[in-house]
């Protein structure tokens, strides 16, 4: 590839930047796309620049970076991991890949979903935690997994590390077309009771929207990191490209508050909606924890709640979506709390242990826990429930 047509690629992702991160002129973009079809070698073709193919740009340019220092594919990422967190972690994007396609494809109604033939088929949900088991049963690393569709500690047949993942987290939206995503945690041996988040070696979130994204986090490596699975019939179709490094979530007046039922009867859930509308805060909630959490990663502000009440218990499972969750927000730079510290700190006493709680930025999430406090959910069962008492009530 020769200099000329180096610098025609880079002005043509440059432009695409532009057209992500803010509005562009017509004109400008097709410059740049005249610019890069001059310039290539006679015989190569050239896509003309496009949002699909921007976000590795704009991502890079919101980080400092160039975008020449992203477009890893995971492989090459993972490449000094310990060999069989690797074979875990290709897996379980494997796994993401198929679910995205079986997404896009399927005609879902709210409890099953119908092929091209109009033929009754599983449950959308019920497909997805199918391929995640294939795909963890198939890869010889790991020993256990565990499905929040099916809570129990399943063998397979691996050894190394242990699964827990929620296969599609906006079951319920997605038959109106909301995105969904899917959750995932691994740990190091061979259970996922008497675990906690600390001990993860890393966690992922998928999106399942306009595009496939995933985003990961690891234990032992700096920030939270977006792969783009690419779908534009180009060479790289079918791999996954990095796209974005999430190193800060910052103060900023965006909200996504879960479980508004409960500020019926939790005091200092109310006191905090009132703060935020009183305030002019910009209410981002589609009901779908993945996408609601993801925003906090792409717009690196705001916060999502998801408190308790004695009417309207937590119903947020610890080992499948807290933390894994929680991973991923501190190591972008944010901070998770049940209410009086750090989510990672939370140990699982069981699969189906619940908890409220709160992922954002520090000051954000020190405003919750001095205004709502913590509960223990799973003793939480009805108005008259005298164990709950919300701090500084």
């Amino acid at each position: 590839m020769n200099a000329m047509f180096r610098l025609a690629i880079v002005a043509a992702l440059l432009a695409s930047a532009s057209a992500f991160m803010a509005p562009a002129s017509v004109n400008t973009i097709r410059a740049a796309r005249n610019v890069a079809i001059s310039s290539h070698p006679p015989g190569l073709k050239l896509a003309a620049p496009s949002l699909r193919a921007s976000p590795a740009a704009a991502g890079a340019l919101r980080m400092g970076q160039t975008p020449s220092t992203m477009g890893e594919t995971i492989e090459e990422f993972v490449a000094n991991d310990d060999p069989k967190l690797q074979k875990v972690i290709l897996c379980l994007f494997s796994a993401v890949k198929e679910i995205a396609y079986k997404v896009r494809t399927a005609s879902c109604e709210k409890s099953s979903c119908f092929n091209e033939f109009g033929d009754e088929q599983l449950a959308i949900d019920i497909l997805a935690d199918n391929v995640l088991f294939a795909n963890l049963k198939a890869c010889g690393a790991c020993e256990v997994a565990s499905s929040e569709e099916t809570p129990t500690e399943d063998p397979q047949g691996g050894s190394g590390y242990s699964v827990a993942f929620d296969p599609l987290d906006g079951s319920s939206i997605i038959d109106v077309n909301f995105s969904v995503g899917t959750i995932a945690g691994i740990w190091p041996g061979g259970t996922l009771v008497g675990v906690n988040g600390h001990d993860m070696a890393a966690s992922l979130i998928s999106v399942y929207g306009p595009r496939t994204t995933i985003t990961i986090a690891w234990k032992d490596k700096d920030y939270a990191h977006e792969f783009l699975l690419i779908d534009d019939f180009s060479g790289n179709h079918g791999k996954w490209l990095r796209t974005n490094e999430f190193t800060a979530i910052n103060e900023g007046r965006m909200v996504a508050p879960g479980n508004l039922r409960s500020t019926q009867d939790n005091p200092g859930y109310m006191r905090l909606w009132n703060y935020w509308m009183e305030n002019k805060y910009q209410l981002r909630y589609t009901g779908g924890m993945v996408p609601d959490v993801n925003q906090l990663l792409i717009k690196g502000k705001g916060i999502f709640v998801n408190p308790t009440s004695p009417a309207a218990p937590a119903k947020l499972r610890v080992l499948y979506e807290v933390l894994p969750m929680a991973l991923l927000i501190e190591k972008a730079g944010g901070r998770s709390s049940d209410g009086r510290g750090s989510a990672l700190d939370l140990k699982t006493l069981t699969t189906e242990d619940r908890t409220q709680v709160a992922f954002g930025s520090a000051k954000e999430v020190g405003r919750f826990d001095e205004w709502v406090g913590w509960a223990e959910p799973f003793k939480v069962s009805s108005k008259d429930d005298p164990s709950w008492k919300p701090a500084g009530k």
